[in-house]
């Protein structure tokens, strides 16, 4: 795809995933724009591990867990909220009407578990994160976005970034 800045990062713990996910939630918070983090991964490769990084550099000071049974979590803090869906027990894209899924991703700041079920339902403002484990405790991210410049995602990636 023309025009699309794709990134790699590697972490080597549950912890490094979190301060990932932190670099990128400081990075939203801080972002007068929209911003939609569309998560890619099987089960248990840490994308609520790296959501629960993502709250905490957001400014939010409560507990964050994947919103499988109640579909979209929200996190309120100091001028900005930040909705958290899981789409995982969803099979088809007309399910998202009902939960309100355009109204909470579009012009919002947002981070949607299984994003890849459902990629053209996703707003244009979306920086996809595909995590891929390679061991116990390693995993790859592979940040793609057409919407955040080569090297904010650098920024947000950090000493993560596959090579430092």
């Amino acid at each position: 795809m023309a025009g699309t800045a794709n990134l790699l990062c590697q972490t080597s713990s549950v912890e490094d995933t979190r301060r990932l996910g932190e670099r990128l939630g400081t990075f939203m918070k801080s972002m007068d724009a929209p911003l939609c983090v569309a998560l890619i991964g099987d089960l248990g490769t840490g994308k609520t591990h790296f959501s629960q990084g993502i709250a905490i550099g957001f400014g939010i000071n409560e507990e964050v867990t994947s919103p499988t049974f109640a579909l979209m979590n929200t996190y309120e803090t100091a001028g900005d909220n930040l909705y958290h869906f899981d789409l995982y027990r969803l099979d088809e894209e007309d399910e998202l009407a009902p939960i309100g899924f355009d109204e909470f991703t579009d012009d919002t700041k947002s981070i949607v578990e299984w994003a890849d079920k459902f990629p053209d339902a996703m707003p244009e403002e979306t920086l996809w994160v595909t995590i891929d484990r390679i061991s116990d405790t390693e995993r790859k991210f592979i940040f793609s976005s057409s919407y955040i410049p080569y090297n904010e995602l650098v920024q947000i990636g950090g000493p993560y970034v596959f090579g430092n």
